[in-house]
């Protein structure tokens, strides 16, 4: 029997169980998890809190959730004018802070920053440009994609009118301007248009937070992963499932995207800190070379940590890291790890390098055997 083949009977067992072992789950997966039968979903589900270890629970924690969700699209989703009432006065033109018209248009702002990052999700593979089998029942109308709200409009022409000494009435028609990708006809979606959904209902139930650029590439690789679950069940709900494991992946590294909280042990500058200290201690060198040619860690490493390699790696690369980056009790520590080991790999070419030749180097991580990395990282006091 092969390794591979006796790995994935290993974590059936452990999966079988009626509680799971997390101490076991987490030492299994935190060497990489099987990329078939749907393991990653199911682990990643289980490593970032969202199902308990006791299957039992799984039934019923994931029928409310799932509802829950749909009622975050029923009311966040759909247009004030769809949602109100013969009887209600509320107008597009209100701007007081009850109209629900007046939220609808700040929200616009932030649906705007996300519909531009979403489109530009994982390039260099088609899957998010694709139909999903499961288009939200809520938006099958087009009018009612959150992209159309968004999309840029051209002035065609204006038509003015004006009678006696009355009012000028102007009336604007417009044409929308061509869209950077194709729009899918009425009743399908495109994968990206669900995570867009998905990060717009983040940021509406997380305004002390909103959105911040950079989330859709912390959500991209977790909808990938749901939405290619071989089980169908489990498919048809990645969307909400993959919100709430979302939000909780988030919670834990929030500090990353608050500026206030930069300086924080958790903030993005904390983090920094820690990688430099530890390149310190593994390699005065190579650390010294980077500290006399000025190269500081947010020149390169900004990046790696808030959006978790994200950007570095192709995704298969991404995936097989957050597998390990999940399954560890100081994921982020390990995390800082990583981000060394990924340093001290350059080791030759950093002391022979001047600054415009490091800055591309570590800018632009080059192709390498990422289980050579995490063997690197692992191997880090």
């Amino acid at each position: 029997m092969s390794l591979y083949k006796i790995r994935v009977a290993d974590l059936e067992n452990i999966l079988e169980q009626d509680e799971i072992n997390l101490k076991v789950l987490r030492s299994f997966c935190f060497n990489g998890i099987p990329d078939c039968n749907g393991f990653r979903a199911l682990c990643w589900k289980l490593l970032l809190g969202y199902l308990s270890p006791k299957k039992s629970t799984w039934p019923a924690k994931l029928t409310k959730q799932r509802e829950l969700y749909k009622q975050f699209v029923k009311e966040m989703v759909i247009s004030p004018g769809e949602q109100d009432g013969p009887e209600c006065i509320d107008h597009p033109l209100s701007d007081g802070p009850e109209s629900n018209w007046s939220t609808f248009f700040r929200d616009n702002e932030v649906l705007l920053q996300i519909d531009k990052d979403v489109r530009r999700l994982c390039p260099d593979i088609s899957f998010f440009q694709q139909a999903t089998e499961f288009p939200c029942e809520f938006v099958k109308e087009r009018e009612r994609k959150l992209h159309v709200r968004v999309a840029p409009t051209t002035l065609s022409s204006a038509n003015v009118e004006r009678k006696g000494v009355g009012m000028t009435k102007i009336n604007l028609i417009t044409k929308r301007a061509t869209e950077s990708y194709e729009a899918m006809d009425a009743g399908q979606e495109a994968h990206w248009e669900v995570v867009e959904r998905i990060l717009f209902l983040y940021a509406k139930l997380n305004p002390g937070q909103g959105y911040v650029q950079g989330m859709n590439e912390i959500i991209g690789p977790i909808y990938y992963v749901f939405a290619s679950d071989p089980h169908l069940e489990y498919r048809r709900y990645a969307e909400a499932d993959c919100f709430f494991c979302f939000t909780a992946l988030m919670s834990e590294i929030r500090d990353f995207f608050i500026k206030t909280l930069d300086e924080s042990e958790g903030g993005i500058k904390g983090m920094m800190a820690k990688l430099s200290n530890l390149l310190h201690e593994q390699d005065a060198e190579v650390w010294e070379r980077l500290r006399d040619q000025e190269l500081y860690p947010q020149y390169y490493s900004f990046r790696w940590l808030t959006l978790l390699l994200s950007q570095e790696f192709p995704l298969p690369d991404v995936l097989r890291i957050w597998d390990s980056v999940f399954a560890d009790d100081k994921r982020y520590d390990f995390l800082i790890k990583i981000c060394c080991a990924m340093i001290l790999l350059l080791r030759d070419q950093i002391l022979e390098n001047d600054f415009a030749n490091n800055v591309k180097l570590l800018q632009n991580f080059p192709l390498m055997d990422i289980n050579l990395v995490l063997r690197k990282a692992t191997c880090l006091d």
